[in-house]
């Protein structure tokens, strides 16, 4: 593992915190600014992904407690993705995994092979000129996604493209020590039944719970707050 990887990984989980407590409300309105320079399917699934991610993950759930007490269900997202995918992958696949990762509150690296429809460089300005904070996103190169994913601290690899290099990526993933990471393929780069289910979203968030008791002694609100250990 390279200095460099350590470096990266670290300073896209240094933003993660913000970017997550952003709101799906704020994170939208920037990758509908994204998605407003785009072209037309690209823009429809940069929207289709916003609609499913308010519409199911969007929501804080009230749940029942005692007297004096606030019981919230809440979704997070889950830390820092790789988004990838081969060479002939469509800008749609593209699209839809990245709006994703970021619709949820991940922070993104996109690693795109040379000759892709989309560059990654050009994709992190567009975002950061949309509103997207410096950091959020990150293009790095291919020969660096080994590395990435075998990294402890990345959440997850999303990849379009094909089936044997997504059976690589999960040996690779399933070799890694620490917490399992999530592993999220389309393999159906023109129907897109992966990317374009209405669940997709699912895929790249954690529930958390919050607690806030006000009957504490003297009065004062303790706040309890649970997730599944992003960290």
């Amino acid at each position: 593992m390279t200095t460099n990887i350590q470096t990266m990984v670290d300073s896209s989980l240094s933003t993660w915190e913000s970017w997550n407590g952003l709101g799906y409300s704020e994170r939208t309105a920037i990758l509908t600014q994204w998605a407003s320079q785009l072209e037309a399917n690209a823009k429809s699934m940069v929207e289709f992904q916003c609609r499913n991610a308010l519409e199911h993950v969007g929501e804080t759930l009230l749940m029942p407690g005692p007297t004096g007490e606030t019981n919230e269900l809440y979704s997070a997202g889950r830390g820092a993705f790789v988004v990838t995918a081969d060479i002939d992958a469509p800008v749609t696949a593209i699209v839809g995994q990245i709006t994703a990762v970021l619709v949820t509150g991940n922070t993104l690296f996109i690693c795109l092979p040379t000759g892709s429809a989309l560059s990654g460089k050009e994709l992190v300005s567009q975002l950061e000129k949309a509103g997207c904070p410096h950091g959020v996103t990150v293009a790095v190169d291919c020969d660096q996604l080994a590395d990435l994913a075998s990294h402890t601290a990345i959440a997850g690899v999303a990849y379009a493209g094909e089936l044997s290099t997504s059976q690589a990526l999960a040996r690779q993933l399933a070799a890694r020590d620490g917490l399992l990471a999530q592993l999220v393929t389309e393999t159906d780069c023109e129907l897109l039944p992966v990317i374009g289910s209405p669940t997709y979203i699912l895929r790249f968030v954690t529930e958390r719970t919050r607690t806030i008791n006000i009957t504490a002694v003297g009065g004062n609100a303790t706040l309890l707050e649970l997730g599944s250990g992003e960290h």
